[in-house]
């Protein structure tokens, strides 16, 4: 016995956690190095138009698409980006869940 500690929330080996939303494009912005303050144009050319998943059933949005829905253009904190594109996130959730498929699919993990 090693005498380590498990980290709690580690996946074992072979899962795959999948991130959406938000947390994916956390990753896909700090993948990126953008600094702030930034503008959707600078944005855009450092990230690019990435695809961002908005569910786990693989559903995406395109970063530039997701800009658009944000009606301020400038963001002075990472923080502030994050939370004008959260509603848009929602709002793609919401409009493209089926409740039986998504039922189907808790019932039934891949």
């Amino acid at each position: 016995m090693s005498g380590r500690t498990p980290q709690p929330n580690r996946p074992e080996d072979g899962e795959q956690t999948v991130a959406f939303g938000i947390a994916a494009l956390d990753s896909e912005l700090s993948a990126a190095d953008v600094s702030y303050p930034t503008d959707r144009r600078t944005l855009l050319e450092t990230v690019g138009d990435v695809a961002v998943p908005y569910n786990a059933a693989g559903g995406t949005i395109a970063f530039s698409e997701a800009l658009e829905q944000v009606p301020r253009s400038e963001f002075e904190t990472k923080q502030q980006l994050l939370n004008d594109l959260h509603p848009v996130f929602e709002t793609a959730r919401r409009e493209h869940s089926n409740p039986w498929l998504d039922r189907l699919r808790s019932v039934f993990p891949s």
